[in-house]
């Protein structure tokens, strides 16, 4: 069973971005894993799809707190492939995540320097390209509360920065939103404190869940034996 810690960034999707430098294409594979399991596979298609390639390195990290690191120069001297993917993935940071760089040889070589260099710049340049989940545990909160103290809510929480969601209008007004599950306490006590004790709220069991760059929401992002 996997223990999730703490925050953690992730890419939501696969992406891909190529450099070409001194006629070698370098191309990025970023794949999100949430398990061993998912890298290994991921790296195996890429390697099936790229078989052809003079090196398909890679790195990952998998799992939050202290994740598990893996990483291989494929045939690239030692030191100057998978080591530096992965310091990148490390520096961002980035985990459930893998980075293959495929390299097809252009014909000039690069040096050792060179070659950490094109590794860690491909891996930037794949990562700079992805759409990344800033994931937390977040606690959802449900509001009931009158058409008199709808407003006064509202101004309130969108001032102090939060999104309303899911809102119904009927005999009563009724919407929900998402906080850090380190405030779920203090918020829930403030919408009661500004609606006089009126409103009526239920905060949910905290879960983990990926914020994107825009504030929406993505839940699947943890491996289904995570506690």
């Amino acid at each position: 069973m996997s223990t999730v810690s703490g925050e953690f960034i992730m890419p939501e999707a696969a992406c891909q971005a190529e450099l070409v430098i001194k006629k070698s294409r370098f191309i990025g594979h970023l794949v999100p894993a949430r398990a061993v399991e998912e890298a290994e596979a991921a790296l195996a298609a890429i390697r099936t799809e790229h078989k052809t390639a003079t090196h398909n390195c890679y790195a990952y990290r998998v799992g939050t707190g202290v994740p598990v690191e893996r990483f291989s120069d494929d045939g690239e001297p030692s030191g100057t492939a998978g080591r530096p993917i992965l310091e990148v993935l490390r520096r961002k940071p980035v985990t459930n995540a893998l980075v293959v760089v495929t390299r097809y040889f252009g014909g000039v070589l690069l040096g050792a320097n060179g070659l950490v260099r094109a590794y860690a710049d491909t891996t930037s340049h794949v990562i700079d390209h992805a759409v990344l989940l800033h994931c937390r545990p977040l606690c959802k909160l449900d509001v009931v509360c009158d058409y008199g103290q709808y407003g006064r809510l509202e101004h309130a929480l969108t001032q102090a920065g939060r999104t309303l969601v899911d809102r119904v209008f009927t005999e009563t007004v009724s919407f929900s939103l998402w906080v850090p599950a380190e405030e779920a306490e203090a918020v829930a006590d403030h919408i009661v404190d500004t609606s006089h004790g009126q409103a009526q709220v239920t905060r949910h069991t905290a879960q983990y869940a990926g914020v994107r760059p825009d504030g929406s929401l993505v839940f699947d992002v943890l491996p289904e034996d995570a506690s």
